[in-house]
């Protein structure tokens, strides 16, 4: 009897070892239709997120033929046009709530949002090179981070990030922004964890 339950315990501590080395976790494949650019301070790739009304207008994420449900992280940010003289007058105060959904072509997998506030540079998640600023850095740049984690059922082999709503608060009034092409968020660090086949 003991013996018929240490094999029996064994063989179920083998097969999470084996199941466990079977999942991978790698950098997913992005296609990205609006790339922002390359973060000075982490290397990192930020990508635009568009409003859209179809899966076609987000920023497609290609998942490797998996065995059960994969799961896709990425961080999602605010997006931030940086002026030192409205901070300099003290206007420099701006909150972004960012809408955005994730689907397949036939579902909506879940609706991620990030809420961030901007007071200081140091605010500032990075900056991201190729601008006119100084020290060569675009004005644009990322802001606040919300860790995404995301589902994507067994034969699903792509999801789109495409962006709803943008709503800006400032301190002279808030605006809401929904038109089509518009930029209204940023993403980076788009990872994939699943089990090949």
């Amino acid at each position: 009897m003991l013996v018929a339950l240490l094999v029996g315990v064994f063989a179920l501590a083998e097969a999470v070892v084996l199941e466990a080395q079977a999942r991978r976790i790698e950098p997913a494949e992005v296609r990205c239709p609006s790339v922002l650019g390359v973060g000075v301070d982490t290397d990192r790739i930020y990508c635009d997120v568009l409003v859209g009304n179809e899966v076609a207008d987000g920023i497609i994420v290609v998942i490797p033929a998996h065995r059960g449900p994969a799961t896709v992280t990425f961080m999602l940010h605010g997006r931030h046009t940086y002026s030192e003289d409205e901070v300099s007058r003290g206007r420099g105060y701006v909150e972004y709530l960012v809408s955005t959904a994730v689907a397949t072509t036939e579902t909506v997998l879940a609706r991620p949002v990030v809420l961030a506030e901007f007071r200081t540079e140091a605010d500032l998640v990075d900056r991201v090179s190729g601008g006119a600023g100084p020290g060569g850095v675009k004005a644009v740049a990322p802001l606040g981070a919300e860790g995404i984690r995301i589902t994507v059922p067994d034969g699903v082999t792509e999801i789109s990030i495409v962006g709803l709503e943008l709503q800006v608060q400032r301190v002279d009034g808030k605006e809401t922004f929904s038109s089509q092409g518009r930029p209204i968020g940023v993403i980076s660090d788009v990872q994939v964890e699943y089990q090949a086949r």
